[in-house]
């Protein structure tokens, strides 16, 4: 067997582990020689279902409804997964291959050959979210700023090099580098996704499986299998499936800073009277409005979404149930509705920073973005100017 590669027996059933990149043509000429030369009774992918959809049903994205995403808060989810397939995609760039592909062909091999198929992969959108709930405040920040250098990186890698991440040594010091990064989200995007998958391919019909997952899970899920086998561990994992209630802090976190301007705005009023209270009102409202307004001049968003940036952001520091994001994100997606073309070329458009700016669907979720991050930032930065006022 091959480094990316592993077969174990368990009780009497052969697990045959095949690691691939996600956008290697090695890999995808693997993935089918595998499945051709072993003919198991199942063959297991790395795949949930919406991600599989995304990928066989080309009118995907023309379903995607902007301003609902916005409206119902996953605006940062999308941005997130958007983020993450514009990445894959420009590793793939000039190769002639798509994030996936691999496992595409082992669902077509699967097919022509009669064997059934499972998708085994947990929901994209609930790793996401686990991941982010279980941040605390700096790793949050942390995972944003490599979402944005990620976004606008223009990071190309030779085919060798992406064969290379298939080696265990390259793996291994890949998942070191991420574990102390952002331990948290390396434990929900790899740890329990290695214990998922193992579960759902032990779960799975036949005597000879082969499994089409990443090569960074081929270890972690041979372990897990073997816990399973060993009745070390059990194959129920419903609870990786929800999403963690937020914690105290979690749930106070957005009335810290709005009731802090409000008791220091308060503060000045007791303390120096209305004029006072009024300069430092007036003050946050243009640190506020300008720089949430700046966020969205920075998106090329509209005239009106800019205005509707800046006398928003104060409205939605005092109502944290809402955020400026989804006032100047809507006001963007109404003013220029997203076109067919936009739906149908959004998943190359996001791969360049023209594209994401020539897409109607990526600049609002631009305007939603650079908005939200421009007001938090006028906020942090009245602060010291409304204590100063207090405390002179």
């Amino acid at each position: 067997m091959n480094d990316n590669r592993a077969s174990i027996t368990l009780q009497g059933r052969e697990f045959i582990l095949v690691g691939t990149a996600h956008v290697s043509q090695e890999s995808i000429a693997e993935v089918g020689q595998v499945i051709r030369e072993t003919t198991p009774d199942r063959v297991c992918v790395e795949l949930d279902p919406g991600r599989y959809a995304s990928m066989t049903q080309q009118d995907n994205w023309e379903k995607l409804n902007i301003a609902k995403v916005l409206k119902e808060g996953k605006g940062f989810l999308l941005m997130a997964n958007m983020v993450l397939s514009s990445f894959q995609k420009r590793l793939g760039e000039g190769m002639g291959v798509k994030p996936g592909d691999e496992m595409k062909v082992a669902i077509e091999t699967a097919t022509e050959l009669g064997i059934p198929f499972s998708l085994c992969d947990r929901e994209v959108q609930t790793t996401l979210r686990r991941a982010w709930g279980r941040c605390n405040f700096w790793s949050k920040n942390k995972l944003l700023a490599a979402l944005i250098s990620s976004a606008f990186s223009t990071e190309k890698l030779a085919p060798q090099e992406i064969e290379n991440l298939k080696n265990k040594n390259e793996l291994e010091g890949m998942m070191a580098e991420l574990a102390d990064y952002l331990p948290t989200v390396k434990e929900t995007l790899i740890d329990e996704r290695d214990r998922y998958l193992a579960a759902k391919i032990w779960l799975s019909e036949g005597s000879r499986i082969v499994a089409v997952i990443g090569a960074g899970h081929v270890g972690g899920v041979q372990t897990h299998l073997e816990k399973i086998a060993g009745g070390k561990e059990s194959s129920e994992v419903s609870e990786l499936e929800t999403i963690p209630p937020p914690s105290a802090f979690s749930k106070a976190a957005p009335w810290i800073i709005p009731g802090l301007i409000v008791a220091l705005i308060a503060a000045g009023f007791i303390r120096s009277g209305v004029n006072v209270s009024g300069i430092m009102l007036l003050r946050w409202m243009l640190w506020n409005g300008s720089l949430a307004a700046l966020g969205t001049l920075i998106a090329l968003g509209h005239p009106l979404s800019i205005l509707v940036s800046f006398f928003g952001a104060p409205i939605a520091t005092i109502n944290p149930f809402v955020g400026v994001g989804l006032f100047s994100g809507i006001t963007e997606a109404t003013l220029r509705k997203p076109r067919v073309s936009d739906m149908e070329h959004l998943s190359e458009d996001i791969t360049s920073l023209r594209g994401l700016y020539r897409n109607r669907v990526s600049r609002a979720l631009l305007v939603f973005f650079l908005s939200s991050i421009g007001g938090a930032i006028g906020n942090f930065i009245s602060i010291p100017f409304l204590t100063s006022l207090v405390v002179k």
